[in-house]
């Protein structure tokens, strides 16, 4: 896929719906505040899955989710939080390792491959950026996409 100039508020609304859908959450559980009008040289259909997965992930393990779009200098930022129960930050980079799953108790069918966090971060990187994992302020974990503008 070629990079092109892409609005990101488009792409975190489309993630977010199809997230949204695959959860069947509604907006009592996932809430979007995307700054308008941020374009950037982006591999769209790659970027929008990574910010499905990020979502999809805050879904899975929190109840309420709130997703944020805003530039910040020479950057933005995809922020997702959730209030589920995080990851430790001792095991943070763990989280990012290939068919890695923190918690090896879920079986397949509801516990994942161990790719989305490995894969999103790989696209992260492949635009310039990166992709973090903190603290939310909402009491679980916070993922941060941050790309350069």
């Amino acid at each position: 896929e070629e990079a092109q100039d892409a609005d990101l508020s488009d792409i975190v609304h489309d993630a977010a719906t199809a997230a949204a859908r695959a959860r069947d959450a509604g907006p009592d559980r996932l809430k979007v505040s995307a700054e308008a009008g941020i374009a950037v040289a982006v591999r769209r259909n790659a970027l929008k899955r990574c910010t499905t997965n990020l979502i999809d992930n805050a879904l899975k393990h929190g109840k309420h989710v709130d997703v944020t779009l805003k530039r910040s200098g020479k950057s933005v930022g995809i922020v997702v939080d959730d209030d589920g129960p995080g990851i430790p930050e001792a095991r943070r980079e763990e989280a990012f390792r290939p068919f890695h799953r923190l918690d090896q108790g879920r079986n397949l069918q509801t516990g994942g491959s161990g790719l989305g966090l490995a894969i999103a971060r790989d696209i992260a990187r492949a635009h310039g950026g990166d992709l973090l994992l903190n603290d939310s302020p909402m009491g679980g974990l916070r993922a941060t996409l941050r790309l350069p503008v």
